[in-house]
């Protein structure tokens, strides 16, 4: 159920040296607020000095009290500021995002209204959040994502997509571009079996680059699930049918599942949020469903 929320700080964190329009917005954004809640929170700009500092900054944002942490950036540096909350252990602070970046799938999936009316109305709801550890014992590590991680070809393509012209059918084109580069590869999973992918994705929005819609999952994601999309290793042509079909009528349903896990063969690239980041050989990886462990505005 949605509840009312008066916040006492609202901290608007972007990148000044963004190649998009971040700062504009930012301080555009700022500035509406101003205008709405003339007595309202302290509302503070804070920009990025480098990669990782949004994680930082949002982190102590959320602790102090009932704070409203907004990202002005795409999905990967709204990974960050989620990141940051959550590290924080706050029970209060609630996220959300204005999309400045190439990438928005997270926006443009669960945004409900312009977010300067949403925070002045202050409904506040719950979602799910994915979480990825690498390793075991003392060495593990964990990170949140809002909306998916995947292995292999599909996040290349959606990286290719976002630098990609507009258009599906131009987009299809960059797919196309990025086959002769690309391997499977092989993971062992928990029974012990071997298994060759083209692609592994784990996903809590039912979108990803603009145009592909992976399953029929709700748009709002707070089941405690998480839908997993597979593309068992095939022929290149098999593969290009099956990103058209993604592009266009879409996967349909998709397993969900609570949690997954496997050990890595060799060293394997990923994509968190438009992010990418690397397991080491021998690895072992679990994706988890965080269920309703982030506050959104909407």
């Amino acid at each position: 159920m949605d509840t009312p929320r008066r916040f006492d700080s609202i901290t608007i964190i972007f990148n000044p040296n963004s190649t998009g329009n971040a700062p504009k917005l930012a301080s555009g954004l700022s500035e509406e607020l101003a205008s709405l809640l003339p007595e309202g929170p302290n509302i503070r700009l804070q920009p990025t000095q480098h990669a990782g500092h949004a994680i930082d900054l949002a982190n102590e944002a959320a602790s102090s009290g009932n704070a409203l942490v907004v990202s002005v950036s795409g999905d990967g540096g709204y990974n960050e500021v989620v990141n940051g909350v959550m590290n924080s252990g706050s029970k209060d602070a609630v996220c959300a995002v204005l999309a400045a970046g190439n990438a928005n799938d997270h926006s443009r999936v669960t945004g409900r209204q312009p977010l300067a009316e949403a925070i002045a109305e202050g409904k506040v709801r719950r979602i799910d959040l994915l979480r990825i550890s690498t390793g075991d014992g003392p060495v593990s590590e964990s990170m949140y994502a809002h909306s998916y991680i995947g292995f292999g070809l599909t996040p290349i393509m959606a990286i290719d997509l976002e630098k990609g012209s507009k258009g599906a059918i131009k987009e299809m084109f960059s797919v196309v571009r990025t086959f002769s580069k690309f391997k499977p590869f092989k993971i062992r999973q928990s029974d012990g079996v071997h298994r060759k992918f083209d692609s592994l994705v784990f996903a809590n929005i039912s979108q990803m680059a603009k145009y592909a819609t992976l399953s029929e999952a709700d748009d709002h994601p707070s089941d405690g699930k998480f839908e997993v999309i597979t593309f068992p290793h095939m022929a290149k042509w098999r593969i290009l049918l099956t990103a058209l079909r993604a592009a266009t009528k879409g996967l349909g349903d998709q397993p969900s599942m609570e949690r997954y896990e496997f050990t890595t063969l060799k060293p394997i690239p990923y994509q968190i949020d438009g992010e990418v980041k690397s397991a080491e050989s021998n690895t072992a990886v679990r994706i988890e469903s965080v269920p309703r462990s982030l506050q959104i505005l909407g």
